[in-house]
């Protein structure tokens, strides 16, 4: 079961970081953190539970180090969340700083022949390594520190994370963060609920294990073991229940607000300044709103074939994943959709003007930004409830 969920934290992971890195930046944090947590859940798996000496040999402790950036990587996703900013600091670099300890303290194991790994894998693939007299000749730390450290840690920075998400629930009333995004709220909430509950058992699980110096503890079924699984399989499925976490927590701008429309490959812009309050939603969203419609109307940035997302945020200066929720809560319709209504009038404007006497309708189409005769015949039946040449046939002469 444990591989099983593990493998399953890697999928998650590059489902995140693949599909959703350019849309929403804070979500590289949380892929990455998934990415180590399966990494730590493997090299447990690996250590405790396969019996592979090849799989011991390759895992154990040589890519342990890894893991001690999980931490750090939760921080980093629930800070860049609540505050709308994912850039890092120089002093977020001290959060490096027991990563690279460890892994100065792992290298008098990492540089030791495969041949004596072996050894070691072997022992431990049998239960019958002495981790005391292993610990203390090839790894600077005790064996309690170096087993320990790493959930300690995470709890740590677990608890760290929890205080920004309670602080930032008392001061909600005075934030200006997009208030329709509860859904964000609860999604952190029952990530780090279910964290604390993953991490305290496994502590609990491991300080046992060093009391008892016994094994079986974990091969045998116990609350703690009942609940730290309770804890993996919610913490690598709940993603799946929030799919709209992507969309993070945008921070309402506040003060003057400039529309400032610059085209691609030109030094023309057309620059509009208007003051607004920008203390509510509904003002915001609105802003956005009269920024995209003005810059399609008056740029007609659409009339690219490769015209998206991505490129429109850059055009208007708007992330992207506050675009996203405008189009999403406020419009009620894809960013597609909406570039397409534009397209459509346009060809619907070439038509009335005559020139689909001249032209086919396939290159008013290619005009309008379509990139094939299909998607245009589509969008505009979809629009006007009647094909271009319907349409076209009642302007013709």
């Amino acid at each position: 079961m444990l591989l099983s969920l593990t493998l399953l934290g890697f999928f998650l992971s590059a489902i995140l970081l693949y599909f959703n890195a350019k849309i929403y930046k804070p979500a590289i944090f949380l892929g990455l953190f998934f990415i180590l947590f399966s990494i730590y859940s493997f090299i447990y798996y690996v250590s405790m539970y396969s019996k592979s000496v090849f799989l011991v040999s390759i895992f154990f402790l040589n890519f342990t180090f890894l893991t001690y950036l999980t931490g750090p990587m939760l921080y980093w996703y629930i800070r860049s969340v609540l505050t709308d900013n994912p850039r890092l600091g120089r002093s977020d670099l001290i959060h490096i700083f027991p990563m690279l300890v460890f892994l100065i303290a792992s290298l008098p194991y990492m540089v030791t022949p495969y041949s004596y790994k072996v050894q070691i894998a072997t022992k431990i693939a049998e239960d019958s390594i002495n981790f005391g007299t292993f610990n203390a000749e090839l790894i600077i730390f005790p064996v309690v520190v170096t087993f320990l450290s790493r959930p300690v840690l995470v709890l740590v920075y677990t608890l760290w994370s929890t205080g920004l998400v309670i602080r930032y629930l008392i001061q909600k009333g005075q934030s200006s963060v997009l208030c329709r995004q509860q859904f964000m709220s609860k999604w952190l909430i029952v990530l780090l609920a279910l964290l604390f509950i993953l991490v305290s058992c496994h502590i609990l699980a491991l300080t046992e294990f060093f009391v008892r110096e016994d094994f079986n503890i974990f091969y045998t079924l116990n609350v703690l073991q009942i609940l730290s699984s309770m804890g993996l399989v919610g913490l690598l499925i709940s993603p799946f229940f929030f799919p709209n976490i992507l969309y993070g927590l945008p921070q309402v701008p506040g003060g003057i607000l400039r529309f400032n429309f610059k085209e691609t490959g030109t030094d023309s812009s057309t620059e509009k300044e208007g003051k607004y309050s920008l203390n509510f939603e509904s003002v915001y969203l609105f802003s956005i709103g009269q920024k995209a419609d003005s810059c399609m109307k008056e740029l007609k940035p659409y009339l690219k074939t490769d015209f998206n997302l991505f490129k429109f945020s850059v055009l208007i200066d708007i992330p992207v994943h506050h675009l996203a929720f405008y189009f999403r809560e406020e419009k009620k319709q894809s960013f597609s959709g909406y570039r397409n209504g534009f397209r459509v009038d346009h060809a619907k404007k070439l038509i009335r003007e005559g020139n689909a006497e001249e032209l086919t309708l396939e290159a008013i189409g290619l005009l309008s930004g379509f990139s094939t005769r299909n998607t245009f015949f589509t969008a505009f039946k979809r629009a006007e409830g009647i094909s271009p040449g319907v349409f076209a046939a009642q302007f013709s002469a």
